[in-house]
Protein backbone atom coordinates (compact mmCIF):
# COMPACT_ATOMS: atom_id res chain seq x y z
CA UNK A 1 0.00 0.00 0.00
CA UNK A 2 1.22 3.49 -0.83
CA UNK A 3 0.92 5.85 2.14
CA UNK A 4 0.79 9.36 0.71
CA UNK A 5 1.42 12.33 3.05
CA UNK A 6 -1.47 14.77 3.07
CA UNK A 7 0.79 17.58 1.83
CA UNK A 8 1.40 15.57 -1.35
CA UNK A 9 -2.16 14.39 -1.89
CA UNK A 10 -3.17 16.75 -4.67
CA UNK A 11 -2.46 14.31 -7.48
CA UNK A 12 -3.99 11.40 -5.57
CA UNK A 13 -7.27 13.27 -5.19
CA UNK A 14 -7.50 13.78 -8.94
CA UNK A 15 -11.00 14.80 -10.11
CA UNK A 16 -12.59 13.91 -6.76
CA UNK A 17 -15.43 16.21 -5.72
CA UNK A 18 -17.17 14.30 -2.91
CA UNK A 19 -20.59 14.96 -1.51
CA UNK A 20 -20.12 12.35 1.23
CA UNK A 21 -17.31 11.76 3.73
CA UNK A 22 -17.52 8.41 5.49
CA UNK A 23 -15.86 8.74 8.90
CA UNK A 24 -14.92 6.27 11.57
CA UNK A 25 -15.67 7.47 15.11
CA UNK A 26 -13.28 6.24 17.80
CA UNK A 27 -9.71 7.31 17.21
CA UNK A 28 -10.74 9.28 14.13
CA UNK A 29 -13.49 11.79 14.85
CA UNK A 30 -13.26 11.63 18.64
CA UNK A 31 -10.33 11.59 21.02
CA UNK A 32 -9.58 10.17 24.43
CA UNK A 33 -12.58 8.82 26.28
CA UNK A 34 -14.68 9.02 23.12
CA UNK A 35 -14.93 12.80 23.45
CA UNK A 36 -15.44 15.08 20.45
CA UNK A 37 -13.82 17.88 22.45
CA UNK A 38 -10.60 16.04 23.36
CA UNK A 39 -7.53 14.94 21.45
CA UNK A 40 -5.93 11.53 21.94
CA UNK A 41 -4.00 12.79 24.95
CA UNK A 42 -7.13 14.15 26.61
CA UNK A 43 -6.35 17.82 26.01
CA UNK A 44 -9.28 20.07 25.02
CA UNK A 45 -9.69 20.52 21.27
CA UNK A 46 -12.36 22.07 19.06
CA UNK A 47 -10.77 20.86 15.82
CA UNK A 48 -13.25 18.08 15.06
CA UNK A 49 -16.30 20.10 16.07
CA UNK A 50 -15.25 23.04 13.94
CA UNK A 51 -14.56 20.70 11.03
CA UNK A 52 -18.08 19.27 11.26
CA UNK A 53 -19.49 22.79 11.04
CA UNK A 54 -17.22 23.61 8.08
CA UNK A 55 -18.25 20.42 6.27
CA UNK A 56 -21.92 21.21 6.73
CA UNK A 57 -21.47 24.74 5.41
CA UNK A 58 -19.59 23.42 2.39
CA UNK A 59 -22.25 20.81 1.59
CA UNK A 60 -19.98 17.89 2.49
CA UNK A 61 -22.15 15.33 4.29
CA UNK A 62 -20.39 13.36 7.02
CA UNK A 63 -21.70 9.81 7.45
CA UNK A 64 -20.45 7.90 10.49
CA UNK A 65 -19.25 4.35 9.77
CA UNK A 66 -18.40 2.56 12.97
CA UNK A 67 -18.39 -0.64 14.94
CA UNK A 68 -20.61 1.10 17.47
CA UNK A 69 -24.18 -0.10 17.81
CA UNK A 70 -27.13 1.43 16.01
CA UNK A 71 -28.41 2.97 19.24
CA UNK A 72 -25.04 4.54 20.03
CA UNK A 73 -24.72 6.04 16.56
CA UNK A 74 -28.31 7.29 16.60
CA UNK A 75 -27.59 9.34 19.70
CA UNK A 76 -24.22 10.51 18.38
CA UNK A 77 -25.83 11.56 15.11
CA UNK A 78 -28.50 13.55 16.90
CA UNK A 79 -25.93 15.39 19.00
CA UNK A 80 -23.71 16.14 16.02
CA UNK A 81 -26.49 17.01 13.60
CA UNK A 82 -25.63 14.19 11.21
CA UNK A 83 -28.39 12.55 9.20
CA UNK A 84 -27.05 9.08 8.38
CA UNK A 85 -24.79 6.52 10.03
CA UNK A 86 -23.70 2.93 9.41
CA UNK A 87 -23.51 0.93 12.64
CA UNK A 88 -22.27 -2.53 13.55
CA UNK A 89 -22.04 -4.70 10.51
CA UNK A 90 -23.64 -8.09 10.09
CA UNK A 91 -26.95 -9.78 10.82
CA UNK A 92 -26.00 -13.19 12.20
CA UNK A 93 -26.28 -14.07 15.87
CA UNK A 94 -22.69 -15.19 16.36
CA UNK A 95 -23.15 -16.30 19.96
CA UNK A 96 -25.79 -18.89 19.09
CA UNK A 97 -23.75 -20.24 16.17
CA UNK A 98 -20.83 -21.21 18.40
CA UNK A 99 -18.35 -18.98 16.55
CA UNK A 100 -17.87 -16.64 19.49
CA UNK A 101 -17.36 -19.47 21.99
CA UNK A 102 -14.87 -21.14 19.64
CA UNK A 103 -12.73 -17.99 19.45
CA UNK A 104 -12.85 -17.34 23.19
CA UNK A 105 -11.98 -20.96 24.04
CA UNK A 106 -9.25 -21.56 21.45
CA UNK A 107 -7.53 -18.25 22.13
CA UNK A 108 -8.15 -18.04 25.86
CA UNK A 109 -5.85 -15.59 27.60
CA UNK A 110 -5.25 -13.69 24.37
CA UNK A 111 -8.73 -12.38 23.55
CA UNK A 112 -11.87 -11.47 25.51
CA UNK A 113 -15.10 -9.45 25.19
CA UNK A 114 -14.40 -5.72 25.03
CA UNK A 115 -16.24 -4.94 28.26
CA UNK A 116 -18.47 -2.95 28.66
CA UNK A 117 -18.88 -1.95 25.01
CA UNK A 118 -19.62 -5.52 23.94
CA UNK A 119 -23.15 -5.37 25.37
CA UNK A 120 -26.29 -4.60 23.40
CA UNK A 121 -24.94 -5.70 20.03
CA UNK A 122 -27.21 -7.33 17.43
CA UNK A 123 -25.00 -8.65 14.64
CA UNK A 124 -21.37 -8.59 15.67
CA UNK A 125 -19.26 -9.50 18.69
CA UNK A 126 -16.85 -6.83 19.96
CA UNK A 127 -13.62 -8.24 21.38
CA UNK A 128 -10.20 -7.06 22.49
CA UNK A 129 -6.94 -8.94 22.51
CA UNK A 130 -3.60 -9.72 20.94
CA UNK A 131 -4.24 -12.23 18.19
CA UNK A 132 -3.58 -12.59 14.47
CA UNK A 133 -6.94 -12.36 12.64
CA UNK A 134 -5.66 -14.74 9.95
CA UNK A 135 -4.88 -17.36 12.61
CA UNK A 136 -8.35 -16.95 14.11
CA UNK A 137 -10.00 -17.20 10.69
CA UNK A 138 -8.08 -20.42 9.96
CA UNK A 139 -9.28 -21.83 13.27
CA UNK A 140 -12.88 -20.94 12.48
CA UNK A 141 -12.58 -22.58 9.08
CA UNK A 142 -11.20 -25.77 10.60
CA UNK A 143 -14.18 -25.88 12.95
CA UNK A 144 -16.67 -25.57 10.09
CA UNK A 145 -17.32 -21.92 10.90
CA UNK A 146 -15.65 -20.43 7.85
CA UNK A 147 -18.59 -18.13 7.25
CA UNK A 148 -17.35 -16.01 10.18
CA UNK A 149 -14.18 -13.94 10.42
CA UNK A 150 -12.31 -11.67 12.81
CA UNK A 151 -11.75 -8.08 11.71
CA UNK A 152 -9.05 -5.86 13.25
CA UNK A 153 -10.67 -2.56 14.21
CA UNK A 154 -7.53 -0.80 15.44
CA UNK A 155 -5.31 -0.30 18.47
CA UNK A 156 -6.59 0.38 21.96
CA UNK A 157 -4.90 2.91 24.23
CA UNK A 158 -5.66 1.12 27.48
CA UNK A 159 -3.27 -1.31 29.18
CA UNK A 160 -4.34 -4.96 29.17
CA UNK A 161 -1.26 -6.85 30.45
CA UNK A 162 -3.29 -10.00 31.12
CA UNK A 163 -3.71 -10.38 27.36
CA UNK A 164 0.00 -10.26 26.54
CA UNK A 165 3.01 -8.01 26.25
CA UNK A 166 2.15 -6.50 22.86
CA UNK A 167 -0.38 -3.92 21.69
CA UNK A 168 -4.01 -4.73 22.36
CA UNK A 169 -6.44 -4.29 19.48
CA UNK A 170 -10.21 -4.16 19.19
CA UNK A 171 -11.77 -6.80 16.93
CA UNK A 172 -15.18 -7.49 15.42
CA UNK A 173 -16.30 -11.07 14.88
CA UNK A 174 -18.73 -10.90 11.96
CA UNK A 175 -20.02 -12.81 8.94
CA UNK A 176 -17.60 -13.13 6.03
CA UNK A 177 -18.45 -10.82 3.16
CA UNK A 178 -19.77 -8.13 5.46
CA UNK A 179 -17.57 -5.06 5.70
CA UNK A 180 -17.61 -1.31 5.99
CA UNK A 181 -16.72 -1.19 2.30
CA UNK A 182 -19.69 -3.29 1.18
CA UNK A 183 -22.07 -1.28 3.32
CA UNK A 184 -20.63 2.04 2.16
CA UNK A 185 -20.98 0.96 -1.48
CA UNK A 186 -24.59 -0.08 -0.89
CA UNK A 187 -25.29 3.23 0.83
CA UNK A 188 -23.91 5.22 -2.12
CA UNK A 189 -25.79 3.11 -4.65
CA UNK A 190 -29.01 3.65 -2.72
CA UNK A 191 -28.54 7.40 -3.12
CA UNK A 192 -27.57 7.20 -6.78
CA UNK A 193 -23.95 8.11 -6.03
CA UNK A 194 -20.69 6.54 -7.12
CA UNK A 195 -17.14 6.23 -5.73
CA UNK A 196 -16.17 9.65 -7.10
CA UNK A 197 -18.86 11.22 -4.97
CA UNK A 198 -17.32 10.05 -1.71
CA UNK A 199 -14.18 9.94 0.43
CA UNK A 200 -13.48 8.17 3.71
CA UNK A 201 -11.32 8.62 6.79
CA UNK A 202 -10.41 6.16 9.55
CA UNK A 203 -7.66 4.78 11.75
CA UNK A 204 -7.48 1.01 11.18
CA UNK A 205 -7.53 -1.89 8.71
CA UNK A 206 -11.33 -2.19 8.81
CA UNK A 207 -11.54 1.43 7.66
CA UNK A 208 -8.97 1.04 4.88
CA UNK A 209 -11.27 -1.46 3.17
CA UNK A 210 -13.62 1.42 2.40
CA UNK A 211 -11.04 2.52 -0.20
CA UNK A 212 -12.71 0.04 -2.56
CA UNK A 213 -15.96 2.02 -2.42
CA UNK A 214 -14.77 5.65 -2.53
CA UNK A 215 -12.63 7.99 -4.58
CA UNK A 216 -10.09 8.73 -1.85
CA UNK A 217 -9.13 7.07 1.42
CA UNK A 218 -7.53 8.90 4.34
CA UNK A 219 -5.95 7.65 7.56
CA UNK A 220 -5.44 9.96 10.52
CA UNK A 221 -1.83 9.93 11.77
CA UNK A 222 -2.50 7.52 14.66
CA UNK A 223 -3.81 5.02 12.12
CA UNK A 224 -0.89 5.29 9.69
CA UNK A 225 0.31 1.85 10.81
CA UNK A 226 -2.70 0.31 9.05
CA UNK A 227 -1.27 1.37 5.69
CA UNK A 228 1.23 -1.47 5.96
CA UNK A 229 -1.47 -4.12 6.31
CA UNK A 230 -2.58 -4.07 2.67
CA UNK A 231 -0.53 -3.80 -0.50
CA UNK A 232 -3.34 -3.05 -2.90
CA UNK A 233 -4.75 0.27 -1.80
CA UNK A 234 -3.40 3.82 -1.76
CA UNK A 235 -4.21 5.97 1.25
CA UNK A 236 -3.49 9.56 2.24
CA UNK A 237 -2.12 9.99 5.77
CA UNK A 238 -2.79 13.18 7.72
CA UNK A 239 -0.14 14.98 9.73
CA UNK A 240 -2.23 15.01 12.91
CA UNK A 241 -4.06 12.40 14.94
CA UNK A 242 -7.77 11.80 15.63
CA UNK A 243 -9.93 14.94 15.59
CA UNK A 244 -7.22 17.23 14.28
CA UNK A 245 -6.48 14.74 11.52
CA UNK A 246 -10.19 14.55 10.71
CA UNK A 247 -10.20 18.34 10.47
CA UNK A 248 -7.25 18.24 8.06
CA UNK A 249 -9.19 15.87 5.80
CA UNK A 250 -12.26 18.11 5.80
CA UNK A 251 -10.14 21.19 5.07
CA UNK A 252 -8.36 19.40 2.23
CA UNK A 253 -11.59 18.19 0.64
CA UNK A 254 -13.22 21.60 0.87
CA UNK A 255 -10.13 23.34 -0.55
CA UNK A 256 -9.63 20.85 -3.38
CA UNK A 257 -13.23 20.21 -4.28
CA UNK A 258 -14.75 23.66 -3.92
CA UNK A 259 -13.49 24.90 -7.29
CA UNK A 260 -14.59 21.68 -9.00
CA UNK A 261 -18.11 22.06 -7.66
CA UNK A 262 -18.20 25.69 -8.71
CA UNK A 263 -17.20 24.58 -12.22
CA UNK A 264 -20.21 22.25 -12.29
CA UNK A 265 -18.33 18.96 -12.00
CA UNK A 266 -20.38 17.86 -9.00
CA UNK A 267 -23.82 16.46 -9.73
Amino acid sequence: MAAIPLAEAGRALGPLAPRVLFSDVDGTLVGRGGSLLSDLEGSPSLAAAEALVAARRAGLEVVLVSGRTRAQLFEAGRLLGLRDAIGELGTVLLERSGALRTVLDRFAGRIEPHVPWHEGRQGTALLRGQVDPAEVDACLGAEGLGWARLKDNGRLRGAYPHLGDGETHAYHLLPAGVSKAATAAAYLAGRGLGPGDAAAVGDGPADVEIADAVGAMFLVANGAWAAGRDGGRDVVVTGSSAGRGFAEVVQTLIANCGPKRAAGQDR
